[in-house]
């Protein structure tokens, strides 16, 4: 069987910087709206020649695949948890591989853009976001990075739930492939930017208009 994955926190650590990218969702339900942030990991993961390296890790409940940049390393995240306890996933993570919480990216959706748009943002609240909110309380900051990947509101309240639970549309899954390549490139593009540049109190650039 194959090793857990976080084991190679006792192995001789890179030269590089390491970073911790979470894609927050629901296990077995990678297809809705509110798994998008699984299905960017799954671009990465592609992206970076490891598309095939995923392996469940027991002490972190998730699934993990690690992967170079240049000289910086990424831990790559599938929590096994529902969203809600997304949280206790990514912090046992960062725990186990020595990050701070400012060295963890978070990819989820958001409501409140249209889908087609992305945001990369420093910090903050959870904006009523109950992955991000999990992961706030169990790593104890709100300094986390996150991508968010608009999947749009729907016109009325009550519609809110099935939407978020919701599998993407014929019309919304032409528009998947790309938006994907880009949230990608906007991850990597940041993270390769901040692997050469200052220590944490950065400024979030590059980012994709709100």
């Amino acid at each position: 069987m194959r090793r857990s994955l976080s084991l190679g926190v006792l192995e001789p650590r890179p030269p590089g910087k390491r970073w911790l990218v979470a894609g927050l969702g629901n296990p077995g339900l990678p297809r809705t709206r509110h798994s998008v942030g699984l299905a960017v990991l799954g671009q990465l993961a592609q992206r970076l020649g490891v598309a095939d390296g995923w392996a469940r890790d027991r002490h972190c409940a998730a699934d993990l695949a690690l992967a170079s940049l240049g000289d910086a390393q990424l831990v790559l995240l599938r929590p096994r948890r529902l969203m809600n306890l997304n949280g206790r996933s990514v912090a046992r993570a960062a725990e186990l591989f020595g990050l701070t919480a400012e060295e963890v990216y978070l990819v989820h959706d958001e409501l409140d853009k249209p889908l087609g748009k992305l945001a990369l943002k420093l910090g903050g609240s959870s904006r009523g976001h109950n992955g991000v909110r999990s992961c706030i309380a169990c790593l104890n900051s709100s300094a986390m990075p996150r991508l968010r990947v608009g999947i749009g509101r729907p016109s009325h309240p009550d519609m809110v739930q099935a939407h978020v639970l919701g599998c993407f549309s014929a019309a919304e899954q032409e528009l998947l492939p790309p938006l994907l390549e880009r949230a990608a490139d906007l991850l990597l593009d940041h993270i390769r930017e901040r692997s050469q540049g200052p220590p944490p109190g950065f400024a979030i650039t590059g980012h994709e208009p709100a």
